[in-house]
This record gives C-alpha cells, sequence and structure tokens, in this order.
C-alpha cells in the first residue's frame, strides 16, 4: 500500500471537502443577504411555440429557449427557494469529499482491511445512495415551485436534478463495505483457528 499517495489524497480529500463547504456557506450568506433579482433557468416551453407569449407572473422577465424567468422582487418564499436550488450540492460535495477523507485516514491509522475502513465504507456508500436522491429532489422541487411561482403552469410537477449515477456508486460502496467486513471476520476466524 503507497502511504505516501494516501496521505495526500486524505489532504486534498479533505481541503476539497472543506471549499466545497466554503462554498456553502458563502452561496447561502450571499443569496440571504442579498436584496436583488433572482433567476431561474427551465427548459419547460423548448418545444412549444409560444413566441414572446409566455405565461408570466407581472415583475417577471423571461428571455431564450431555454427560458430564463427573473423576479424583480422576490418574496421570502421565492429567496428560500432560490436557496433549495443553489445550496443543496455543495453541501453534499462537502459531506462526501469530508466521509471519504475520514475513510483514507482510517486506512492510514488501522489498514485497509479492518472494521474501521470497512464500516467508514458503507457508511460513505449509505450518505451517497441515500443523500444523492434527496439532495435532487430538494433542488428540484425547489426549481419546480420557484418557477411555478413565477409563471404559473399547469401540469409542471416536481422535477429530479443532478446525476442519478450516484446512487449506483453509493450502493457499490455499501456492497464493497459490507464484503470488505465479512473478509475481516474471516481472517479473524482464521487467525484464531492457527
Amino acid at each position: 500500500m503507497n502511504t505516501r499517495l494516501t496521505r495526500i489524497l486524505s489532504s486534498v480529500t479533505f481541503g476539497l471537502g472543506a471549499l466545497s463547504g466554503l462554498a456553502f456557506l458563502g452561496t447561502g450568506a450571499v443569496r440571504l443577504f442579498d436584496d436583488g433579482d433572482i433567476c431561474v433557468k427551465t427548459g419547460f416551453w423548448a418545444n412549444a411555440r409560444l413566441g414572446d407569449a409566455l405565461p408570466v407572473d407581472a415583475g417577471v422577465t423571461a428571455s431564450s429557449s431555454m427560458v430564463r424567468l427573473c423576479q424583480e422582487a422576490p418574496s421570502a418564499g421565492q429567496r428560500a427557494a432560490d436557496l433549495g436550488v443553489e445550496l443543496p450540492w455543495p453541501l453534499f460535495a462537502a459531506v462526501a469529499l469530508l466521509l471519504f477523507s475520514r475513510l483514507l485516514a482510517a486506512v492510514l491509522a488501522h489498514g485497509p482491511f479492518t472494521d474501521q475502513v470497512a464500516g467508514r465504507l458503507t457508511g460513505l456508500g449509505w450518505f451517497v445512495a441515500v443523500g444523492a436522491p434527496l439532495t435532487g429532489l430538494v433542488a428540484g422541487w425547489s426549481q419546480s415551485w420557484l418557477v411555478g411561482s413565477m409563471a404559473p403552469i399547469v401540469g409542471s410537477g416536481p422535477e429530479f436534478s443532478g446525476p442519478t449515477e450516484l446512487l449506483l456508486a453509493g450502493l457499490a460502496a455499501v456492497v464493497m463495505g459490507g464484503i470488505m467486513r465479512q473478509g475481516v471476520r474471516m481472517r479473524e476466524d482464521l487467525d484464531g483457528t492457527i
């Protein structure tokens, strides 16, 4: 096992996790204290021939085929929905990177085939498998609500945003954690019989 490379990777992932956390906090602070317009993009009307007659509320401007809606004087609910669009993914990335950094730290401290590493791999896997879809739902629902609050749309329901491949990666990590845990048990049983 290359401990130097693992140490470097652990430091880099911790740094990236900390940067993602700072991006989360910075974006939240900027969005929370900003009193300007809020904008959201939607492709709901991509195949429609509406011309310039988009059904938007007063104070909302719309532009381009991938419609960009901007609200001049947003309500508190619209500001909250804007935070729901912008903040979930940086928070997810920060926590996932910090969990991965802890996994690498356990590998350095205890070795790769131990209960601690198997437990942290399983924990990271469950976080990614459950957290990615929940993060996508929060961001998608917030975007749908924000679009609906600016341009009432009949039949536009909640959306999902984000990569669905993360669900499979998380489940793979859960399975690998279980396999590692069984391998640790088998090694302990073998050491006990010799």
